[in-house]
């Protein structure tokens, strides 16, 4: 007669010959049993009898305080016939109904990685599941590169495949964006932070916890012993890059206010230990866990985009217009990055533009050393504001390099122009400081100060107002006389939500007058990105159509297509207009009175936020 405990067994020597038992801090392996109080509870009316009546659980299971989002189950049988039933109902007699049985009563709080074993040492059969947090429907595990897991793996392999699962990762995603409200109330509320300074702290944070020494005794400090050791691990993390003094100082200046700031360094009632403390443990427990495995994630720009929300974007605040990241990430495939280009950002704000190219960029590296080259390198940034260097330079060096070629200043300022242009940057991407009143610098001067410092034939990428296109100016001119318009897109109205600004997206050839090119300029009817307005989220892609959507305007990009209603080819100077609207034929005899109406809403709604205008620099 099989022997179950035969299969325990087996799975126990594969736990130690993996290193599951090796470190009791990062590794709780349990049996039958667990300690954990949401297991406990989770599982409390877990009876494989199917009554709902009295606990149960599994053979194993497996967790890692550094993962707490995240719970490893194994289910034994000891006889490969009973390995799963056809419909996976029978949770009392079969592995693989068993443990899905067990991990549907923990995925109100956890993702849960199910993994069936049936056998002997001679015979066995392995299967892994993974059910995300929030649903109850589970799938195959796969390895990051798309593999189906078939045999047993490392802790932090198993964790790696459910974190790319693209359901998974999407619910992390959104547990962090709540998260950072939570942040935000418990900075304004207890903290009392100015708006500028949350972001400061989020980052400031998430560097000194790269500092192993900070992460594991700073829970010891007295309340008004730990912004000194906060600031000085900042510092040894930042020193250790090997940055110029002069670099090193404008980083960690903005800091200092947080150092320094009265009600970060009180013992309250509350909060005995104080409430940088606290700021320090919630962000080490939800999102330096994160930050480790989603390297593409830009969770600096993230939380500053959603305290951004609650100043609206009026200038009160932060007053900053954050790039979406799915416009970043666009930016990226419009431009075909690759392993060999170098990129370049005039306009830098948090970084979002040059990490998601970064991202892109390594994607097509093949060694770990054009890794390091692409981070060392290969990523140009400039940024005048202290507090947007500050953020930008973190989130570089949270990604290990290319902080050493961030300028601070005006990317009008002679001297950086010109170490800029020494790094020969082939492609360019900015989302330039939108104008506010007649006095600011023109939007198209940005643009241009960029393509001028790109190399001749590079690519550059602008998303401008609208105005910028359609009306005539002096800058249109000093562009065409330099510089090559490949390509205009015109994009949703509401891509910025909630600040009211309309955009487009200019493409040129850098540094080959246009005339001189000869070519047509393509327009891109971009309009509808299928993002969806939800509460408390913003647009999101809800239905999950965006790739898609993406996808097939990159394509049309690329080869030049043109299609009614979608694309046209047009030969313009610097007095027409340059969007796809003015160029486009239009079946008037599809339109109706809905059409109508939509129309005059979106122009209704776009004049009632019409004082919000694109007030800063700045990319997520």
């Amino acid at each position: 007669m099989a022997n179950e405990r035969i299969t325990e067994d087996l799975v126990d020597e594969r736990l130690r010959a993996l290193g599951f038992y090796d470190d009791d801090e990062r590794i709780v392996v349990e049996k039958q049993q667990s300690v954990v109080q949401a297991i406990r509870r989770g599982l409390s009316k877990a009876s494989k009898t199917g009554k709902g009546k009295s606990a149960g659980y599994p053979e194993f299971i497996i967790t890692s305080p550094g993962t707490p989002d995240m719970v490893v189950l194994v289910e034994c049988k000891a006889d490969v016939r009973y390995h799963r039933s056809a419909k996976r109902n029978l949770a009392k007699d079969y592995a693989v109904d068993g443990v899905l049985h067990y991990a549907r009563h923990l995925t109100a709080h956890y993702t849960v990685i199910s993994i069936a074993v049936s056998g002997t040492p001679q015979s066995n059969e392995w299967s892994f599941f993974v059910t995300p947090k929030g649903t109850t429907q589970e799938h195959d595990l796969v390895s990051p590169m798309g593999a189906p897991i078939t045999e047993m793996i490392g802790l932090n392999d198993l964790f790696a495949a459910a974190s790319f699962d693209p359901k998974v990762q999407k619910r992390r995603e959104q547990d962090l964006i709540a998260f950072s409200m939570e942040m935000h109330e418990f900075m304004r509320d207890e903290a009392e932070l100015e708006e500028k300074e949350k972001p400061l702290a989020v980052a400031g944070t998430l560097i000194a916890l790269k500092d192993q020494i900070f992460a594991k005794t700073y829970d010891s400090y007295p309340a008004s012993d730990l912004p000194e050791f906060w600031i000085q691990s900042i510092k040894r993390v930042i020193k250790e890059a090997n940055l110029p003094v002069s670099k090193l100082e404008n980083i960690t200046q903005p800091f200092t206010n947080i150092q320094v700031h009265p009600e970060l360094r009180k013992p309250t009632k509350g909060y005995p230990k104080g409430l940088l403390n606290e700021i320090v443990s919630m962000l080490a427990e939800k999102v330096m866990p994160f930050l480790t495995i989603y390297q593409d994630f830009d969770v600096v720009g993230a939380f500053y985009g959603e305290f951004l929300k609650y100043t609206g974007g009026d200038g009160k605040g932060l007053g900053i217009v954050l790039t979406p990241k799915h416009v970043t990430e666009l930016f990226g495939l419009i431009a075909n990055v690759g392993k060999d280009d170098k990129v370049l950002d005039i306009c830098a704000g948090t970084g979002g533009f040059l990490i998601s190219a970064m991202v892109q960029m390594t994607r097509s590296a093949t060694t770990e050393a054009e890794v390091e080259d692409i981070k060392k390198n290969q990523l140009i940034g400039v940024e005048q504001n202290p507090t947007m260097y500050a953020l930008a330079a973190s989130n570089m060096i949270l990604r290990g390099d290319g902080k050493a070629n961030l300028y601070q200043g005006s990317c009008f300022d002679p001297a950086i122009f010109a170490g800029v242009k020494k790094h020969k940057a082939n492609i360019g991407m900015i989302n330039p400081p939108y104008a506010k009143t007649k006095e600011d610098l023109h939007e198209l001067r940005f643009v241009e100060q960029m393509l001028d410092a790109l190399d001749v034939g590079g690519t550059g990428i602008a998303i401008v107002p609208m105005s910028c296109a359609t009306a005539a100016s002096v800058y249109k001119r000093d562009l065409l006389k330099k510089h090559t318009l490949e390509a205009v897109m015109s994009m949703p109205p509401e891509v910025f939500y909630p600040v009211g600004v309309i955009t487009c997206i200019m493409v040129f050839r850098a540094r080959v007058p246009h005339e001189k090119s000869k070519r047509k300029t393509w327009f891109g009817y971009w309009r509808d990105d299928t993002f969806i307005k939800v509460k408390n989220l913003g647009r999101v892609d809800r239905n999950h159509t965006w790739a898609t959507v993406r996808d097939r305007w990159v394509e049309m990009y690329r080869n030049r297509e043109v299609n009614p209603d979608e694309a046209v080819m047009q030969k313009v100077e610097a007095d027409d207009e340059w969007v796809a609207e003015a160029y486009m034929e239009t079946d008037y005899s599809s339109l109706g009175p809905s059409d109508l109406e939509q129309v005059l809403l979106e122009h209704a709604l776009f004049v009632l936020r019409g004082d919000l205008g694109a007030e800063d620099e700045g990319d997520v």
